[in-house]
């Protein structure tokens, strides 16, 4: 596919997602309808919509590209997988109701009521910190591939690239928010999962397979293994980590991430958030399981028709960039307008959906709009808009840092940073839970959520002369949340009267 065919089909699925909005929030653009959609989002849409926010360009790229990496992962993503689903039942069982019946347009503002003002604008700062790097590094992602196969050929700057990808995001996003978010990522979820299974047809043509033989093929092949039970010390596949990984991560990222909890509270009540978030979960491991057997076939594909692994920007091998290079340089026109309508929408539904979430978070956190009279202001409107185009910005400059440094896997640098920075809010979150006959001292907290991932960083690295050659992987997120945990413990004090929460 040329060049200009690429970016014809990219302006003419925003042209879509932008009128959508205009549509959408024709008749009201409130913060209201930009924080909650209103409150009246339906539990199907949102559910449907969810997974093209947490498959996003790291799913739809990195997880097929691992399959086949030279570390021999093949499918052990699917076990942190089915750590994640673990996870969203304790989300859908335990702090959806807490949300729902605190009545929260943040949910760090149960931090504030269970633990105090600093522990709760701590709590938002972590999340404005760690979803602005990871939401930064899942649209890098997509960047590269667009950089590469779009705009190089027409000598665009990489951060031109960078620069038009957010105008786009923020073109439909900046007036509707939530509202129009609803629809335009249950829009592009359709995209998402057409695309796995085109995908997956396409490539199976091309070797000449039928469905039937490309599942005994990949199950024959060197790719499919699954579970790992060997040497619990020293491995990162190791079954119990990953599941024990998936689990806390999930918790951590999804249930204490205002990203994704901002669309299970759009619903009307718990009920129709509960169904959204178990209807999620089933599609969420299907869909995954079918994403690692895209994997297993890209690389039958690479080795029977000789296709290297491309080279990132720094030089080196990027699993990462087969999918792409396979879709656009080895396939037919077909397959390669469904690969580019596939990866456009995982990526754009989670950015989108990240820049609205810290836009809600830090209006209500940091300004407090939710507690002020008459939130339709036209003053209130226009701050919001302000707050928009700062977290596009900052975004923008996270992204150019990040390609200036980084050098390796994106799905492995994602889940490595989430341990760190998502490690306290876990740490917060069971201490509030467990705990509630005790309370911090509140100024305090800031210290304890800076030294956790200190110590964390410190225990990983060391973790070979500490602990026998133990090496962590994404269980580290347990580590640090049990440090914050202890640490605030140790600063906490009984009696106190407990809120109930």
């Amino acid at each position: 596919m040329q060049p200009v065919t690429i970016l014809a089909i990219i302006i003419v699925y925003f042209g879509l997602l932008i009128t959508i909005s205009r549509l959408v929030s024709r008749k009201d653009s409130s913060n209201d309808a930009f924080f909650k959609a209103n409150k009246n989002s339906k539990w199907y849409l949102v559910a449907f919509g969810m997974i093209g926010t947490a498959l996003s360009g790291v799913t739809f790229i990195s997880v097929p590209g691992e399959v086949g990496s030279p570390n021999g992962e093949q499918f052990k993503y699917f076990q942190f997988v089915l750590g994640n689903a673990i996870g969203f039942i304790i989300i859908a069982k335990v702090l959806l109701p807490l949300y729902y019946r605190m009545n929260l347009t943040s949910i760090y503002g149960y931090i504030e009521e269970r633990l105090g003002y600093y522990s709760y604008k701590t709590a938002a700062m972590i999340f404005l910190i760690s979803r602005t790097i990871g939401s930064a590094f899942r649209l890098y992602l997509v960047v590269i591939v667009l950089q590469k196969y779009v705009f190089d050929a027409f000598e665009v700057p990489f951060w031109v690239t960078v620069m038009i990808s957010l105008l786009l995001i923020f073109a439909y996003t900046y007036k509707g928010g939530l509202k129009t978010i609803i629809i335009t990522d249950t829009l592009q979820t359709f995209f998402i999962v057409s695309s796995v299974f085109f995908t997956i047809y396409f490539i199976c043509e091309s070797l000449s397979l039928s469905i039937p033989e490309a599942f005994e093929t990949v199950k024959e092949s060197n790719y499919s293994k699954i579970f790992f039970f060997e040497d619990f010390i020293s491995s990162r596949f190791h079954f119990i980590k990953q599941i024990i990984g998936g689990i806390f991560v999930t918790i951590a990222m999804v249930g204490l991430d205002q990203d994704l909890m901002q669309k299970n509270l759009s619903c009307k009540n718990i009920g129709e958030a509960q169904k959204n978030m178990f209807s999620f979960t089933a599609i969420f491991v299907v869909i995954n399981l079918f994403f690692l057997g895209v994997g297993a076939l890209l690389y039958i594909y690479a080795d029977k028709f000789g296709v290297p692994i491309p080279k990132g920007p720094m030089g080196n091998p990027r699993t990462d960039l087969l999918f792409p290079e396979i879709a656009f340089n080895h396939l037919t026109l077909i397959p390669c307008i469904v690969f580019l309508l596939g990866l456009t929408a995982a990526t754009f539904a989670t950015t989108d959906s990240a820049l609205t979430a810290l836009t809600t978070s830090f209006c209500v956190d940091f300004l407090g709009m939710d507690k002020k009279q008459e939130k339709k202001a036209n003053s209130f409107v226009r701050t919001r808009h302000l707050v928009h185009i700062s977290f596009s910005l900052l975004m923008f400059l996270v992204i150019i840092i990040f390609n200036v440094i980084n050098n390796d896997s994106v799905v492995s640098m994602i889940f490595r940073v989430a341990s760190y920075t998502y490690g306290p809010l876990l740490g917060l979150y069971s201490f509030g839970l467990l705990l509630k006959n005790r309370a911090v001292h509140d100024r305090l907290v800031p210290v304890v959520c800076l030294a956790a991932p200190l110590l964390t960083l410190l225990l990983s690295m060391n973790s070979s002369a500490l602990f026998g050659s133990y090496v962590f992987d994404v269980e580290l997120i347990v580590v640090n949340g049990a440090i914050t945990f202890l640490l605030l413990l140790a600063i906490s004090k009984k009696p106190a009267l407990s809120t109930g929460l």
